[in-house]
């Protein structure tokens, strides 16, 4: 597992191994997506700062294993028959404002 590190923040982590967590963190799309994303009305990424990519820790391991295992708790709901997802995970080790606001807007 790699994290994510910017301005000393671990911001994110992945399940991929080195290489694929490095296409993932570099890939222009999850780029313009920190810069998108706030947490506490913040951006996430200023577009400038560099990143790290670091192997995690084993508290971020932990906390990814837990993240995962309340999205599976979630999922114990839905079709039995729904497939799992191929590929790496990733979980936010920040709050990301915009998926508050997605889990307000499901409570209504």
């Amino acid at each position: 597992m790699y994290t994510l590190v910017i301005d000393g923040v671990a911001v994110a982590m992945t399940d991929a191994d080195e290489a694929e967590a490095r296409e993932i963190f570099d890939s222009e799309d999850f780029k313009a997506d920190l810069a998108d994303f706030t947490t506490d009305g913040k951006p996430v990424w200023n577009g400038t700062s560099p990143f790290e990519i670091r192997p995690a820790t084993e508290d971020e391991e932990d906390l990814f294993d837990d993240s995962l295992d309340e999205d599976d708790e979630e999922d114990e709901g839905d079709d039995a028959d729904d497939e799992e997802e191929d590929g790496a995970s990733v979980v936010f080790l920040v709050v990301v404002d915009q998926f508050d606001d997605e889990f307000d807007d499901e409570d209504e």
